[in-house]
């Protein structure tokens, strides 16, 4: 029976941002936070051009790191009128707004209710988690007033395709659907993690199209992608294969524990879909329990579940269990002794 697909949640914040600053109505206060940086950084050169104009950077652009700022010395610059421009652009990075103590969050706070129309503030939480505390009732009734969250997340698979796709074109290549998935697959679903990996496929690839083979010989994969082939050589019953993997996260000094978490994950990932094929359901069921922005890596996860069982799936994920438990506690453990040891062991279960 096929799963109805759910619409995803629409980034109602974020269209609204992109709407605004193609109109030139440009507010007085955002919160820019999430995990895909590139668009963060991209965004905020466009809030630049639009605001500041060339030549004037000095006087009405300023961006400032939040460590050691307070309150009192960014309402001073904030009121500090623009020089020949209508607005100055002030951008703060990692200044935790909701660590500040009950002064300097009053203070703040002032600064917020009575923002200059001239001045355009921005708070981005870069290597700072934004975790707004509701505790903290009238610091949030004032950013729910006055300033603009806007989160910036990794695209949905069509958009991240279809930009993958122009900057290849950018470099004069030019790559299909499929091998755009592959790559997002391989490398992630960040720009800021694929714009450096692009600009190397394209300079290494010898024809206009690039090919998974042009990606497989020059790409830095993640280690999830690297663990998908390990846990996939293991249900092929190709241990050498799945001993080579292993042996070259190690090279590159990725620690046991991550690789042993990340294979753990596969694993579930695996049993889920052997479940779906069990009870009839479909990618789309997949994709949703997963939270995934397309329907290639749900692909990929049943036709792995097709040469298991759910019997192994699941023996398989507490044999994950019981070693991550065991490295966790035990002291002196050899881990890398006894993650090679977990790969025989699955291999002799799935026999």
């Amino acid at each position: 029976m096929a799963y109805a697909k759910k619409a995803p949640k629409t980034n109602e914040a974020y269209q609204k941002f992109k709407a605004d600053l193609s109109a030139g109505e440009v507010g007085c206060a955002y919160i820019f936070y999430g995990e895909e940086s590139y668009l963060r950084e991209y965004y905020l050169g466009e809030l630049r051009k639009k605001l500041v104009p060339a030549g004037f950077e000095e006087f009405n652009y300023h961006r400032l790191e939040g460590k050691d700022l307070t309150a009192q010395a960014l309402t001073e610059m904030a009121e500090a009128m623009p020089m020949l421009s209508e607005r100055t652009l002030i951008v703060v990075t990692d200044f935790d707004i909701f660590k500040l103590g009950e002064e300097q969050r009053e203070k703040l706070i002032a600064l917020l209710e009575d923002i200059p129309p001239y001045c355009c503030l921005v708070f981005v939480y870069d290597t700072v988690a934004y975790k707004p505390n509701k505790t903290m009732k009238k610091l949030c009734k004032a950013i729910g007033d006055y300033v603009q969250a806007v989160e910036f997340r990794a695209q949905d698979s069509s958009d991240l395709v279809a930009w993958i796709a122009r900057r290849f074109r950018a470099l004069d290549k030019e790559i299909d659907r499929q091998t755009a998935e592959y790559l997002i697959f391989t490398c992630g679903g960040l720009m800021t993690g694929l714009v450096p990996e692009i600009s190397k496929i394209a300079a290494y690839a010898k024809g206009k199209s690039i090919t998974q083979k042009d990606i497989d010989d020059v790409a830095d994969p993640v280690l999830s992608a690297e663990v998908f082939k390990l846990s996939d050589a293991v249900l092929q019953g190709n241990y050498d294969l799945a001993a080579s993997i292993l042996g070259d996260l190690l090279k590159m000094q990725t620690e046991p524990i991550m690789i042993l978490a990340a294979l753990g994950s596969q694993l579930r990932r695996i049993y889920t879909a052997r479940l779906a094929i069990d009870s009839g359901k479909d990618k789309y069921w997949l994709m949703e329990l997963w939270e995934m922005k397309s329907d290639y890596p749900a692909k990929l996860l049943l036709n792995a579940a097709k040469r298991t069982t759910a019997d192994w799936c699941a023996d398989a994920v507490k044999m994950c269990q019981v070693l991550d438990r065991r490295i966790k506690s035990e002291k002196g453990i050899d881990a890398v002794g006894e993650l090679k040891l977990l790969l025989v062991r699955l291999g002799a279960k799935r026999k």
